[in-house]
């Protein structure tokens, strides 16, 4: 898979964006690589300032300027974007027309966000996915794979991202069939063909290549759940096959079960090993790729770091103690979104702790705050908070 060479906007102003996104080891960890980090914040922090009058203002009003970040602890004082913000305004630091890509969350209600990448951009947030992919041996040019896509069948004018990112992750392993299980019904929606899953999956299983399924989680367990209740025997796809999922359970969270049971009824029915089993974390708002290790933990890679906010004060907490997500990387210079507020509850932990080898931290994502009309994030902030400590 070849590489396509990128520059940033201005190698004068953001020669150290350019270096840290150049970075091979996607979880290099070290003083020199969070100097490099600082530097390259400071850059992108500037950047912004100089180009959106909205992150003009938000800093000036926080009294915070890019000359502040020194160190690590400068970055979790960085002020930050919520990411609710995007769904109803679009911000831009580049012209009109360096927009490259358009991207919407795949939200199933109210009001989605919408993301503006320049080229940059989207080729630096694709270069950090081959290398993650790269890292786990997940790139394989001369194995043929058949592809189950959880996701949405769209058309060349749609930006869905999580759509996007699923066909994006079919360059990895050459496609020798590809099927999209959420499927156009021709009056602009979409359908779940639960029945074309299976019968790809079955049909795959017995001709023993190898077989990668992305997509959505709640998709996945509805297959498994079809599966069951047509009292179909166990599938033994191929050894190598490779479940990698992300985007939530969105609509279906009253269906929701466990990671760990969702993992071991896939094992159990398609025969795919735990170590093959994989979730990814992101937002069209942060495209950072967090991938799961093979001890299913979200490790920081080297081109972002993540800080824990308290959901009462927004202050920064340690290790161990939940909060709501502040995810900060540098990387993209089309819109102020180098540094968002997530709306998710989640504990970070020493990267030790993990025992997969990798060194860098990795969070725990423990449920989303404030989600309905009636009910402040607080009071659901609170709710979570004393579940995740059950």
């Amino acid at each position: 898979m070849s590489e396509v060479p990128l520059a940033v906007p201005d190698r004068a102003a953001l020669d150290e964006v350019q270096r840290l996104c150049e970075i091979d080891d996607p979880y290099a960890h070290g003083p020199e690589f969070d100097a490099l980090f600082v530097r390259a914040l400071a850059q992108s922090a500037r950047w912004h300032r100089d180009r959106s009058p909205f992150y003009r203002q938000l800093l000036r009003s926080r009294g915070f300027a890019p000359e502040d970040l020194r160190s690590m602890d400068d970055a979790a004082r960085l002020p930050f974007v919520l990411a609710n913000f995007f769904k109803t305004h679009e911000v831009l630091s580049v012209p009109p027309e360096q927009v490259a890509a358009r991207f919407t969350s795949s939200g199933t209600s109210g009001q989605k966000s919408q993301m503006f990448f320049d080229r940059w951009s989207l080729g630096a947030g694709q270069r950090m996915l081959d290398r993650v992919f790269a890292h786990f041996g997940w790139i394989e040019p001369a194995s043929p794979v058949r592809y189950l896509l959880l996701s949405y069948e769209t058309g060349a004018d749609e930006g869905l991202g999580t759509a996007y990112t699923d066909n994006y992750l079919c360059r990895y392993a050459p496609a020798r069939e590809v099927f999209h299980a959420l499927r156009r019904d021709g009056r602009g929606g979409h359908e779940f063909d639960a029945f074309g899953a299976i019968e790809r999956l079955e049909r795959w299983a017995a001709e023993g290549l190898r077989v990668r399924v992305f997509g959505y989680p709640a998709f996945l367990q509805f297959t498994l759940e079809r599966l069951r209740d047509l009292r179909r025997p166990p599938l033994r796809l191929h050894e190598k096959s490779l479940v990698f999922l992300g985007g939530g359970w969105k609509g279906h969270a009253e269906r929701a079960i466990s990671k760990e049971e969702l993992y071991a009824e896939a094992s159990r029915r398609l025969g795919i090993a735990d170590e093959r089993l994989r979730d990814g974390f992101g937002s069209v708002e942060h495209p950072i790729p967090y991938v799961e290790c093979a001890r299913h933990r979200f490790h920081v890679p080297v081109w972002a770091r993540v800080f824990i906010r308290d959901a009462r004060s927004l202050e920064p907490v340690g290790f161990g103690r939940p909060g709501l997500l502040h995810l900060v990387s540098p990387y993209i210079t089309s819109s102020p979104a180098h540094s968002v507020l997530m709306s998710d509850l989640a504990t970070l932990r020493p990267g030790a702790e993990c025992g997969c080898g990798i060194a860098t931290p990795f969070f725990v994502v423990h449920g989303r705050a404030g989600v309905s009309k009636n009910r402040s994030c607080a009071i659901a902030a609170a709710e979570l908070l004393a579940r995740s400590d059950a």
